[in-house]
């Protein structure tokens, strides 16, 4: 009822008192069916494996970094910025209602039963509050359908490619039209409210409700006739939002709870670092059944919200490999769910041919470059999972045979080419000085050459241009010549965890025994593991195993005494301090850079190599997928040692994009790449894609060089 000259709204008007209570009572039934659904949600996660570190140390920080994420709706931005937009005026105005509604639930059921109790019936929901509570309310409901008219535009109309798969559904109209009718209902219910309480002059705060007020006058709504309606409308919208509070935990709307605490619990260096296994041999590592997962993998799963950014970023996807990343997170759900459900029969998670979850060729076609952990909004890591069942397939011998030649390359010779350990350091051979021992000379350097740089003929270039941009710096460095060995980082990926250990545990065994004061790595992969893997390995664990070939018992460069670099990171310094004596105009092509996802998106190093091309006087023309944009050569997680049946290799897709997309188009002379397994990947493209005459590959070392060689007359010297 209104109050005579009180400034507010009549809550329950013509509802009547038994109206009221079976409201209350329904809200109370909604609840615990909330409550109990979100509990069964929990309870599933504790069936799943711990984590293999303490997701929930310094939990107060995490809140509220996780808040700063989530509140800021800065994930969403990336790449879309309508998508963000419209994300964040639907959390927002979502956020806003709900808070409005706790505020009148707080002053009716807390404030005046309390003032009531102490003598005189009190409420705050007056005056100048109410109209600014009314205000807010009305403009930020606004912002809530207008970003649902947006998404349900972007989903009908336009039909945005990666909003549609094969796990969209049902439950995924039902969501967007609930939260859409709850707030075109809402309006609707404040429209024929002030239309059947003859308009009160107060109300023109809430400018939406008066205007669909208006409109249903002008439409022949009478005041009487509101009155009337009002109850049904009333309790239409009451009944959609009860039903939809009670529908949470059940389907699609659990996200905006999963969501939250996956990114509270995320691992920062997700993909960067894996995780490690136990050292018996008899423990569950890989993905035998749904229940070999950890917690955490189960709340990935729960936290996707299917809006396909991983999809689109996907190499594999866009290629036409049978991978999906969104898929195989949901097809794991799917399978979790109906197993829980007893609608599915135990079957293998992953395999090579027979029934199962998902295929063996779909987890062979992954890069690992981290696109899809890097654009998903919700913190999914995405690569742990597909790890885990890269071990399972590796566990189960089901890897192509020539992943399994790689791997016994590695076990016989120490490198994934199987030749002789003897002849790494051959290529500095044709170098007319001498490269140092490491394990003979003091040195305040150690190189890790790696496995192409020393074997591949195109890479033996790299190699040798870096070794004379080291000698001209005239730095003290050596290298381990035939103790070095593959540094085990894609084949980790691939699920070989134990040969992997065995190698790091041989390097760290090394490492020790020059003590150098920084280790810098011509390969990105060698530099990610390195710096962020080895430090993690539990060597105690395995180094009285009698199959590791170390005895190393300690922690690596736990607090990071030893730097580990990246050399375009090393040399940039060099470069800086002044030491290579660049002019920075010797060179004067026109050349586009591409960033490797081990030292771009792994571990956000875009300007060191930038920095070198300038200083050779080069002028950079970026491509418009650049830094963590990047779009991946194909070669990571052991692509470079697979043959795939694809219409358009990501590497010829990339020469297209360097000549076709970049603002200097066919005037691009040189592609430039700071990584040997891009430069494998992308001279095969150039081939294939039939560029070899549109553009040259080069390294950034050559680059260098040939800026360091220039004569004074302006004529290049060799780079070899």
């Amino acid at each position: 009822m209104i109050v005579q000259g009180v400034v507010t709204r009549p809550t329950f008007w013509g509802i009547g008192h038994v109206g009221e209570i079976v409201f209350y009572a329904l809200a109370a039934l909604s609840i615990l069916v909330f409550a109990y659904g979100v509990y069964r949600r929990i309870d599933r996660y504790t069936t799943g494996q711990q984590d293999w570190f303490d997701r929930l140390d310094e939990l107060p920080k995490r809140i509220v970094t996780a808040a700063r994420v989530v509140l800021s709706n800065r994930t969403l931005f990336d790449r879309d910025t309508v998508g963000g937009l419209m994300h964040a005026s639907i959390m927002w105005g979502f956020l806003t209602l709900l808070i409005g509604t706790t505020i009148l639930a707080i002053d009716m059921d807390i404030y005046q039963p309390v003032t009531a109790f102490l003598g005189e019936e009190q409420s705050f929901f007056v005056g100048d509050f109410y109209l600014s509570y009314s205000l807010v309310l009305d403009a930020m409901g606004l912002l809530f359908v207008v970003g649902l008219s947006v998404a349900l535009y972007r989903r009908y109309a336009a039909r945005k490619w990666r909003l549609w798969g094969k796990h969209t559904g049902p439950e995924d109209d039902l969501f967007i039209w609930a939260l859409f009718l709850l707030g075109v209902g809402g309006y609707l219910t404040e429209g024929v409210r002030i239309l059947g309480t003859g308009f009160p002059a107060f109300e023109t705060v809430s400018f939406v409700g008066w205007f669909v007020a208006d409109a249903l006058a002008a439409g022949g709504m009478s005041e009487s006739t509101a009155e009337a309606v009002y109850p049904v409308v009333w309790w239409s919208h009451s009944l959609l939002a009860l039903a939809f509070v009670a529908a949470v935990p059940y389907g699609k709307p659990f996200h905006m709870l999963s969501s939250y605490a996956n990114v509270v619990t995320r691992d920062e260096k997700a993909g960067v670092r894996l995780p490690g296994i136990p050292a018996d041999l008899d423990a569950d590592t890989g993905a035998e059944d749904i229940e070999d997962f950890t917690w955490k993998e189960l709340l990935d799963q729960d936290a996707c919200t299917k809006c396909g950014r991983c999809s689109s970023v996907c190499p594999a996807e866009s290629s036409g490999r049978p991978l999906d990343p969104r898929d195989v997170i949901l097809d794991l759900k799917q399978y979790r769910e109906e197993r829980v459900a007893g609608e599915a029969e135990s079957i293998d998670i992953v395999a090579d041919g027979g029934t199962s979850v998902i295929a063996a060729e779909t987890m062979e076609s992954c890069m690992a470059c981290m696109a899809c952990m890097d654009a998903c909004p919700v913190e999914i890591e995405h690569l742990s999972s597909f790890t885990r069942m890269n071990r399972q397939l590796t566990d189960q011998g089901d890897v192509r045979p020539n992943i399994q030649d790689t791997f016994d390359n590695v076990m016989r010779t120490g490198n994934t080419f199987g030749d002789a350990p003897s002849a790494r350091g051959d290529w500095a051979d044709d170098l007319d000085f001498e490269v140092a021992d490491a394990r003979e000379t003091d040195i305040e350097y150690l190189w890790y050459v790696g496995d192409y740089p020393s074997y591949d003929e195109r890479n033996k270039k790299v190699a040798r241009s870096l070794a004379r941009i080291l000698e001209h710096a005239d730095i003290e460095y050596g290298i381990l010549f035939e103790d070095e060995k593959y540094d085990g980082n894609d084949i980790r990926r691939l699920g070989e965890e134990f040969l992997y250990i065995d190698l790091a545990g041989h390097h760290v065994e090394q490492f020790e025994a020059v003590d150098p004061e920084t280790i810098i790595c011509t390969d990105p992969h060698s530099y990610n593991t390195f710096k962020n893997e080895y430090p993690e390995v539990e060597f105690a664990e395995f180094a009285e195993d009698p199959l590791m070939e170390f005895d190393y018992d300690g922690e690596w460069n736990a607090e990071g005494e030893i730097e580990v670099l990246h050399w375009t990171q090393a040399v940039e310094r060099m470069v800086v301090d002044g030491v290579l004596n660049l002019a920075g105009d010797e060179l004067d092509y026109t050349v586009t850079y591409h960033d490797p996802c081990h030292l771009g998106r792994y571990n956000d190093e875009y300007e060191a190599p930038r920095d070198l091309i300038r200083a050779t006087g080069a002028t950079l023309s970026e491509m418009p997928r650049n830094r963590n944009d990047a779009f991946c050569c194909g070669g990571g997680g052991g692509g470079l040692w697979m043959d795939h049946d694809e219409e358009t290799k990501p590497s010829e897709e990339r020469m297209r994009e360097a000549l076709e997309d970049t603002d200097a188009g066919d005037d691009v002379e040189k592609f430039v790449v700071a990584c040997p397994m891009c430069m494998t990947m992308y001279e095969d493209g150039r081939k294939t894609g039939g560029y070899e005459d549109d553009i040259e590959i080069v390294d950034v070392a050559e680059l260098l060089v040939e800026a360091i060689d220039t004569d004074t007359d302006g004529t290049p010297a060799t780079t070899e």
